[in-house]
């Protein structure tokens, strides 16, 4: 409980500090890491490669660890350097990711800088792509299908209405901006997305996108 406690008051200190790069005052709920972590649990048997994209405490991280098997590769990439501390304590400090700490590598980088060796299986990203410029989420975007391997697996959540609710309360500068972000994320969607799947169980509700990387079986 106090470990829980801990990370909550980290994250609400990210949060109104550096919102642009946390998104939300509060961590994403369980049932949203059931619903974006989906395809992984539905994985094959043999090793797979996983990133993942803004982890930020470890909302998503907590339920990855569990579905980790012997020979997989499991790499994070979170540019909030608290975040980063967090993480490592709790592969330091809890069971079930300490069981898979020589498995997991965190990279404390720009995600549209990160260059893998191998590209990956499964990429689940936490990110709040509204949050940011038009250009970089395109620099982004383009990013996860990069380093997904063809027939991979990219999962995102987006705020429910978020966009829209935006738009309708911003000045003419800033709804510019949220039209092209809207813009990049549907053009996204409508090429890759086989899947959309609604968490109410979340503050905020949230829209969980699943897309699939042309070329696989």
């Amino acid at each position: 409980m106090l470990r829980a406690l801990k990370q909550r008051a980290t994250f609400i200190k990210q949060f109104t500090t550096r919102f642009e790069t946390t998104g939300s005052l509060f961590p994403s709920s369980r049932f949203l890491a059931k619903s974006i972590t989906r395809y992984l649990s539905e994985r094959k048997e043999s090793p797979i490669r996983l990133l993942e994209c803004g982890p930020g405490t470890g909302a998503f991280t907590n339920r990855i660890v569990r579905l980790l098997q012997p020979g997989d590769t499991y790499h994070l990439v979170e540019l909030n350097e608290s975040f980063v501390q967090t993480l490592k304590r709790r592969f330091e400090e809890e069971p079930h990711w300490q069981a898979v700490a020589d498995t997991a590598q965190i990279f404390e980088t720009p995600l549209q800088e990160f260059q893998p060796a191998e590209k990956y299986d499964f990429i689940i990203s936490g990110l709040p792509h509204v949050n940011f410029p038009p250009v970089l989420l395109e620099q982004m975007t383009a990013a996860y299908f990069r380093m997904l391997k063809p027939g991979g697996m990219c999962s995102y959540f987006e705020y429910m209405h978020l966009l829209r609710i935006r738009k309708s309360i911003s000045l003419r500068g800033a709804r510019r901006r949220m039209h092209k972000v809207n813009s990049i994320l549907q053009n996204f969607c409508s090429q890759y997305r086989i899947r959309r799947e609604s968490v109410w169980m979340n503050v905020p509700p949230a829209w969980v996108q699943h897309l699939s990387s042309p070329g696989g079986d």
